[in-house]
This record gives structure tokens, sequence and C-alpha cells, in this order.
């Protein structure tokens, strides 16, 4: 075989990968220069959308420039794509796992359940944490205690997966106890927090506002605040929270009352003898 029959091909050859490496690399440089500059500046586009995108485009490349090889070196495309529908089904059976964690990853970026960012929870898993990376196989999280949590993507397919960083509102609710000696202020207590959350600039006046005695419990009047706030921030929620239990505790204390301890009454037949004597007594007939 001639050189030069040998050398053509192979120069094509070079010159699909160097187009095809400089395309991929040309992609995965526009999204990050995308995220760091562009994206802050709207609103229509997320991370992980954008990483999407760049992952299928990067994959489209890959692809066309393999087979655009195969035809370079004389193979026939279309039976290069038959034999690959057979042997992906050998490949299918062998690496089901691992396809599985392909769709998840394809199931993720279609239905969008979080984002890169999102403080994300599992009541069916110990998972929560802050989505970092949502990659083909494998998601990864930043739990709270800044471990990184390694997660394939087939197991979102087959949990629940609560968002909190979606939340439109925080929500407040708390009980308090009054001594039963003070059971004459409860419906003014009750009137005045309930008017002080409704003037509360914090407290979101379009969502419900509940303060109702609830129930006597053993040593305390319950009752309770139902409420939200018109933040999401965690820090800003405790700081508010604080506040409005702070306000509560004084309206309190303005009628005199205050909070119960938790407690409990014993009534006995016959006077007891608290002396030392008495108490020597008792403890001998109780051993008896």
């Amino acid at each position: 075989m001639p050189l030069f029959d040998v050398a053509e091909p192979l120069r094509y050859v070079g010159t699909i990968f160097a187009v095809a490496w400089f395309l991929t690399r040309f992609i995965k440089g526009f999204e990050f220069y995308y995220i760091e500059y562009t994206l802050p500046k709207r609103d229509n586009l997320d991370q992980t959308t954008v990483e999407a995108i760049s992952k299928l485009m990067r994959l489209a490349v890959t692809i066309t420039a393999v087979l655009t090889v195969l035809q370079t070196l004389g193979y026939s495309i279309s039976g290069v794509l038959a034999f690959g529908g057979l042997g992906g089904l050998v490949v299918g059976f062998a690496a089901k796992d691992l396809l599985s964690n392909v769709f998840g990853g394809l199931m993720i970026y279609l239905d969008r359940p979080f984002n890169v960012g999102d403080w994300i929870r599992s009541p069916d898993r110990d998972i929560e944490g802050t989505v970092e990376k949502i990659g083909w196989r494998l998601t990864v999280i930043r739990t709270f205690d800044k471990r990184p949590l390694y997660i394939p993507n087939a197991i979102f397919t087959t949990i629940a997966v609560q968002n909190p960083s979606r939340m439109t509102n925080r929500r407040i609710y708390q009980y308090f106890g009054i001594r039963y000696t003070d059971a004459d202020h409860i419906s003014h207590i009750v009137s005045d927090v309930e008017t002080m959350l409704k003037q509360h600039q914090e407290i979101d006046q379009s969502k419900m506002i509940m303060v109702n005695l609830d129930k006597y419990s053993p040593s305390a009047i319950e009752f309770f605040i139902y409420t939200f706030t018109k933040t999401t921030d965690w820090q800003t929620y405790h700081a508010i929270k604080q506040d409005v239990m702070l306000k509560v505790n004084g309206i309190i204390e303005n009628y005199g009352a205050e909070l119960a301890l938790p407690s409990m009454s014993h009534y006995f037949a016959e006077p007891l003898d608290i002396t030392p004597e008495g108490m020597e007594e008792s403890i001998a007939r109780s051993k008896s």
C-alpha cells in the first residue's frame, strides 16, 4: 500500500479530531463564561439548563466526529449503526445501572426538580444539603456539615425530593402556656398577640394569621400562633421569630401573667409529716 494512501486518511482523521477537540473546548469555555458573567444578569435561564445544553452539544460533536472518522476510514455508517443497535442491547444488559443513572440525570435536566445551588432534602432517605453539581451519573450535594455526598441519579427517580429553596414564605408555628391562675387574662392576651402580628412589618399579611386558645394541659392553658414571614432567608427568619416570641412574652407580662412551668399536683388522703422523724417513719412503713 503506497504511503500516500495511508497518510491521506490519517490527515483527515487528525483534522476531524482537531476540529472536534476545538469545538468541545470552545463549548466548555463558552459555558464557563456564560455562567460566570452573563447568567447573573438574566432570569430566563439557570446554571443547570446551561450545563445540560453544553453537555448535549459536546456529546453531539463527539458522536459526529466518531461517525465521520469511521466513514473516512471506509466503514459504512449504516452498518455501524445497525451493529451499534445490536451491541447496544448487549451493553445495555451489562451496564443497566450505569444507563439508569444516565436516564435519571436526563430526567433531572428535563423535569428540573432542583438546580445547582438549591437546598434539597428527601423524607425517604438521609439526604439534605446544597446541590453542587449535576452530572450524567452522579449528583454532588454538600451537606450542612460541609461533607460531599455523591448520589447516583437513578435514586432520584424512586424517592420524593423537597426543595426548600423554592418556598415562598417561612412559617412560625409556636405554642405558649399560661398559668391557670392567669386564666382571666387569656382572652386579652390572645387578642393583643393577634393585633401585634397583624401590625408586624415582617409578617406576610396576605397569608393566614391565627392566634387561638388550643387546650387545657395539666400545667397550663395553651394557645398557639400560626403565621408566615415575608422572607425565606434562614437567618433572617430566626431573627423575626425571636422578635415575635419576645413581643408575645412582653404582652403576657403586661397583664401580670407568666408563662407556666411544667408541673404536677399530688393529693394525699392524710397530711404528710415532713419532719425528720416523720420521714423516717414513712420510709420504715414503705419497707414493711
